[in-house]
């Protein structure tokens, strides 16, 4: 599993800058106003060839107001999720009151905590630190989260500190594959994932009724289906973070995440009573960030007029032009009704996810691409692919080599990935192209005439001044 890392610290240290430098994206509200962040926001970190799943939280304060205890119960929640505490502090106001109760509450929950000094635009590291030693959390890590200063340094030793953060392999992992297909069941409470799993696997293997947030964890159930064997993971419901009130329920956001990252198949559960939410469209985007094969099952169908189905079909393809490769179902988890058709998808989601593509076929691939769509001009000069080869799989990670590749835009990657889906016949899994630029061994030797060559140069420059 994924390890976890919590942001804590004071409000309006730069806790959601550095959530937004570290996971690239915008999820966290940043502004100059102390509280924005009041629940817990999860992100995935992938830089320095690792990864992990990291938690912002709201400003510790000794204020004694509702939201103030609301947001303190999120913090330590954070911190009981989390394998290691980046506890940050800003440097330009120095240590604060504040600062020391937060520390000494930290050294209480016998946990890895760094400091982390932030907001140090124009100050030497050693002056920065000074004032913090005190707080005897030992080395301190000095940055700045809005210029990025110190942000690598911070990821190595964050890195070093989570032996069991996952790592990103260049090469494909064999291991990875034992044959049985992972399935993780993912969705908001309440559009009836357990009565789904139960559904799949014949039998009440779980609990569940009308209530949202029955399951608190993720449940790993391993089974057989028609001489094909898969573990079966049956996830806690991801609600939208302002409907959510109970600890336990928040509790398994992480564990969500966690059973994405272990599966090899995600089942994306849809209500179609209620058609595609804003909760849905996060939780896709994460789907869709994990690199995940997916099949989407829109649940509760079978309660629809024809005319409200026709608009929930649309409502989906409208608000789910990133999951065009997964294919949907309309199924009744209650009644059966479409649900024996789900584990042919996801066989086929399973078997393209994981597929082995020989080097030739894939650079053939790439040639036919390029001859029906040539890249783009870059400073006058055509992008030159050269061939391609599979650099991952789950999901399949392909890696064309050439010349000026690092100038090709978004849309004609987003080309070369949709085009290598359909040619390579690829069903329910993204497909991830990466470029590499080819050094050219003999560009400095192009450069470097031979003595002969030089001589009729400048015997041609002699007869051409004659002239």
């Amino acid at each position: 599993m994924k390890s976890v890392v919590a942001l804590v610290g004071c409000p309006n240290v730069g806790k959601s800058t550095l959530f937004n430098r570290l996971t690239r994206s915008r999820d966290a509200l940043v502004a100059d106003h102390a509280g924005l962040t009041r629940d817990r926001i999860y992100g995935h970190v992938r830089q320095d060839d690792a990864e992990f799943i990291l938690i912002d939280t709201g400003g510790l304060t000794d204020q004694t107001d509702n939201m103030a205890e609301l947001m303190r119960k999120q913090a330590q929640l954070a911190i009981d999720e989390a394998d290691l505490i980046l506890f940050l502090v800003d440097g330009r106001h120095g240590r604060t009151p504040s600062d020391e109760q937060i520390a000494q509450l930290l050294r209480n929950v016998g946990k890895p905590v760094m400091l982390v000094i932030n907001k140090t635009e124009g100050e030497q590291k050693e002056i920065a630190a000074a004032d913090f030693y005190s707080l005897g959390m030992g080395e301190p890590e000095v940055i700045s989260a809005a210029q990025g200063r110190g942000i690598d340094k911070l990821i190595k030793r964050v890195v070093k500190s989570l032996p069991d953060a996952a790592k990103v392999d260049e090469e494909i992992d064999e291991s990875e594959d034992d044959g049985r297909i992972k399935l993780a069941v993912v969705g908001r409470p309440n559009v009836g994932k357990s009565t789904l799993v139960n559904r799949l696997l014949g039998e009440e293997r779980v609990v569940a009724f009308d209530e949202p947030g029955t399951t608190r964890d993720s449940i790993y159930i391993p089974f057989e289906k028609d001489g094909t064997s898969y573990t079966l993971i049956d996830t806690a419901g991801v609600r939208r973070r302002s409907k959510v009130s109970e600890a336990l329920e928040k509790f398994s956001v992480v564990k969500t995440l966690q059973a994405v990252e272990a599966a090899n198949v995600v089942m994306l559960v849809l209500d179609a009573q209620e058609g595609v939410v804003e909760q849905d469209l996060h939780l896709a985007g994460l789907i869709v960030e994990s690199g995940r094969a997916v099949v989407i099952a829109v649940n509760k169908w079978d309660g629809l007029e024809k005319q409200e189905r026709e608009w929930v079909a649309a409502n989906i393809e409208r608000r789910l032009p990133f999951l065009n490769f997964a294919k949907t179902h309309f199924i009744s988890a209650l009644h059966g009704s479409g649900v024996g058709l789900l584990f042919k998808s996801v066989k086929q989601a399973y078997s393209s996810a994981l597929t082995k593509i020989p080097t030739p076929r894939l650079t053939r691939a790439l040639e036919d691409a390029i001859a029906d769509h040539p890249p783009p001009l870059v400073n006058g000069r055509r992008i030159k692919f050269r061939y391609a080869h599979l650099g991952g799989k789950n999901p399949p990670r392909i890696i064309i080599h050439g010349n000026q590749t690092e100038s090709t835009p978004q849309s004609y990657r987003r080309y070369l990935e949709n085009y290598f889906r359909t040619a390579l016949k690829l069903h329910g899994t993204p497909v991830m192209v990466e470029f590499k630029t080819s050094d050219n061994p003999f560009r400095e030797k192009q450069h470097q005439a031979s003595p002969k060559q030089q001589e009729k140069r400048q015997q041609a420059a002699r007869r051409q001044r004659k002239k």
